[in-house]
């Protein structure tokens, strides 16, 4: 059976020859650059610098080597994909912090601010005002733009048609690019293809004020989720076009909803103003293509996966069993069957950083029995290895994910 067969399968509920596994996959299945490189060097693979494509969380492209090596049965479409508005193309070198030589998009210029830290703005434009810092030693970019709190809720109700028209559409130079990496992965590999839409997540301005934003003026709130639902529908359209024969599934958004001990909010307000968007979607996906549709919400989310198989997700991510309400047996029991749990298959948190490698081989072995049963579980680490994983526990995790996930 191919990977490609593999993964259809189990998103078919439908037990295949073994649970598919992923690591690499997607900009929120992925493993940073630094680890990525360890894991390599500890398991014998030519010791090259990793390309790193997504620039905040310094993701590595994970290559045919390690993807036969492990018996990994996913790739992504997304990694030639920009961030900061900077294309994972013209390669060229660069440091971390700890000394591990990577290979960086040429338009990739950080700027040192005379203390250490490196400072980068949209494109790697020297004339623009940086956005992003990575501190000293550190080794990831955070937001300069802050996050914070305004009291002035009104200052950013926008006109929902003029926010809408605001929004970008992909452009015919990205979808040839998309076109012709998706058919080159669909003809050259028998891998399942996770495609990365990203412009599907529906959320208002303001990360934090949103919320309120909902409550205190919830007409204004649905005009705008509708007019970005418009938007995301014609984006949708334009990437089916272009990959949809060639895409396993689609991440449609990334928007984390939950924290380590509940919603960000209150249930209601998903199901009331981002729930029925995503409904559209979904279904003109399903319509249209024999895509699935996948969506990322890290935390507590119990409350509302119930809303998520309504607004018809097939695949649920990262499946984070660690945060309040979500016991692999208890989401196995009420929801199995009816989405796809792709992750789920080790603490990221604990286990895999700093537990021995018979903890990690313990714990991916439990989570296959629970959520293995009838197909419906892409094994995947909860979100993206970060740095400093020790390679000898991510070894384990690959290789019992191999070894204890056969149905026969």
């Amino acid at each position: 059976m191919t990977s490609r067969e593999r993964v259809a399968k189990t998103l078919n509920f439908e037990e295949p020859d073994r649970v598919p596994i992923d690591l690499g996959g997607s900009r929120v299945t992925g493993i940073m650059a630094q680890a990525y490189a360890k894991l390599r060097r500890h398991v014998g693979l030519p010791d090259r610098p990793p390309r790193v494509y997504d620039l905040m969380q310094l993701l590595a492209i994970v290559e045919e080597d390690y993807l036969q090596h492990f018996h990994l049965d996913v790739i992504g479409l997304e990694q030639a994909a920009a961030t900061f508005d900077i294309p994972a193309r013209d390669w060229k070198p660069w440091t971390l912090a700890d000394g591990t030589p990577v290979l960086v998009p040429g338009q990739f210029n950080p700027v040192d601010d005379g203390q250490g830290h490196w400072l980068l703005a949209p494109g790697g434009r020297a004339d623009a005002a940086p956005q992003w810092r990575m501190p000293k030693g550190g080794f990831y970019f955070d937001s300069i733009v802050s996050p914070s709190l305004t009291p002035d809720l009104d200052a950013l109700k926008v006109d929902p048609v003029e926010h809408a028209r605001r929004l970008p559409v992909f452009t015919d130079e990205q979808l040839d690019d998309l076109r012709e990496r998706g058919r080159q992965l669909h003809e050259g590999t028998e891998y399942a293809i996770l495609g990365g839409f990203w412009r599907g997540s529906l959320w208002g301005p303001g990360h934090l004020e949103w919320p309120m934003l909902m409550l205190t003026d919830p007409v204004w709130a649905r005009e705008l989720m509708e007019a970005q639902t418009e938007v995301a529908l014609r984006n949708v359209e334009l990437y089916a076009e272009a990959v949809g024969e060639y895409c396993t599934a689609i991440l449609i958004q990334g928007n984390d909803y939950g924290t380590q001990r509940g919603m960000l909010f209150r249930p209601e307000l998903f199901h009331e103003f981002q729930a029925p968007g995503f409904k559209r979607i979904n279904q003109w996906v399903h319509e249209h293509t024999r895509m699935k549709t996948f969506t990322h919400t890290c935390g507590s989310v119990y409350d509302i996966i119930e809303d998520i198989i309504d607004a018809e997700f097939d695949i649920l991510n990262p499946v984070q069993c660690s945060a309040a309400n979500m016991e692999p047996q208890r989401l196995k029991d009420e929801f199995g069957g009816r989405v796809v749990f792709w992750g789920g298959g080790i603490d990221t948190q604990k286990t895999l950083p700093f537990g021995t490698p018979e903890d990690v081989r313990r714990e991916v072995a439990e989570r296959i029995r629970i959520f293995a049963p009838g197909g419906g579980f892409v094994l995947n680490a909860i979100h993206n290895v970060q740095y400093g994983t020790p390679p000898e526990n991510l070894a384990a995790m690959l290789r019992t994910a191999y070894e204890r996930g056969t149905y026969s």
